[in-house]
């Protein structure tokens, strides 16, 4: 004979969850979710440097999409929730990298294009796994398979002139009667300067210079450009066999998957970065230049992922790919899409609402 329970009776002896019961449910759904989505679809951002000024401000909190060119999977299983290096607000390291999984990406329903803005791990930092280096926003100048050259200024890619953003900042040198008050300076969006001499170098846009070469008071601008030689040490590939600089640059081919390059002394300069450190040859070596994979010598080398060229839109006061290089397609992390917070940060908590930004606010990034 079977015995038959009683469905009211059971949900009465069911113990009730407590409140804290209840609060830490909740918590621990909103964390998983949180972390998916992030994982998965969309991450939030801040803007913590001008070097994409004035396309983008610093103060400005963006959306990023990782659906765009498709999400990471971990590499770093072993990590606080929602963090990246460090717990927020200490100097703990937030992971462990007892266990480091091999890295693969999604499919997405877009590739990196010229002019996209990206953010990417910072490749040439050590000390982190590939996804916990530091996270940089950059303009993508140039694709796997482009050749770049940068002319006074004027960047060409595979021999056609391209387009300038619409808010690039450069250097000019601005001298005036009496001098610019901060007053000025403020009315006409220029926070990037230093006094020099008997004037002072701004980082603004060309429609700014028209508007200060304007006023009766300012005897002259100039714009400030570096010539060939004169950086070559501080600029990549930082040998003397280039002499290229910030505004005069390569020409440089960038290398797409599957791309075979020959072995000699030019190529290594350029691309030994790659190879030793970016390419997962863990047996990769160079003596007396030539090139050792697994003890074998090799003359000819082929590319396993696409790379990229990024350049921030604040050109004379940007860390970007004219200084340390090429930026892996696995350090790729996502699409800038918005801007859904805007502040500015000098000021106090008293005129907080007078520092927000509104005419920012959902602002679409091009």
């Amino acid at each position: 004979m079977s015995i038959l329970s009683n469905p009211k009776s059971d949900n009465k002896d069911k113990p009730k969850k407590s409140v804290v019961r209840e609060w830490a449910d909740a918590i621990v759904f909103a964390v998983i979710a949180a972390t998916i989505i992030r994982w998965l679809f969309i991450e939030a951002f801040t803007i913590p440097t001008p070097s994409m000024e004035k396309s983008l401000l610093v103060g400005d909190f963006l959306f990023v999409s990782k659906i765009h060119y498709g999400p990471r999977t971990p590499k770093t299983p072993l990590q606080v929730p929602l963090t990246h290096q460090k717990i927020w607000g200490t100097d703990i390291p937030s992971y462990l990298d007892w266990i480091e999984l091999p890295q693969f990406r999604l499919p997405g329903f877009s590739s990196v294009e010229n002019n996209d803005v990206v953010v990417f791990n910072y490749p040439a930092e050590s000390g982190h796994p590939t996804d916990l280096k530091t996270n940089y926003i950059k303009r993508c100048i140039g694709i796997g398979g482009d050749t770049l050259e940068i002319k006074n200024q004027q960047v060409f890619i595979n021999g056609q002139a391209q387009a300038a953003p619409e808010h690039m900042q450069s250097s000019y040198f601005v001298t005036a009667d009496n001098g610019i008050s901060d007053r000025v300076l403020h009315k006409y969006d220029i926070t990037d300067y230093d006094n020099y001499g008997n004037g002072l170098v701004v980082q603004t846009t060309p429609k700014n210079v028209e508007t200060l070469q304007g006023l009766n008071f300012v005897k002259k601008v100039e714009p400030i450009e570096y010539p060939k030689s004169s950086e070559s040490s501080n600029i990549f590939p930082q040998s003397k066999r280039f002499d290229w600089s910030l505004d005069n640059f390569g020409p440089l081919y960038i290398p797409k998957e599957g791309d075979q390059i020959s072995i000699n002394e030019e190529n290594l300069i350029l691309y030994k970065t790659a190879i030793l450190e970016y390419e997962g040859n863990k047996n990769a070596e160079i003596k007396d230049g030539k090139l050792f994979i697994d003890g074998n010598q090799v003359s000819e080398y082929t590319f396993k992922q696409n790379y990229y060229f990024m350049m921030g839109d604040n050109r004379h006061n940007s860390q970007d790919s004219r200084i340390w290089g090429f930026v892996p397609e696995d350090h790729i992390l996502g699409k800038g899409l918005l801007i859904w917070w805007s502040i500015d940060p000098n000021g106090g908590l008293a005129d907080i609402f007078s520092r927000v930004r509104w005419d920012r606010l959902f602002n679409v990034i091009r």
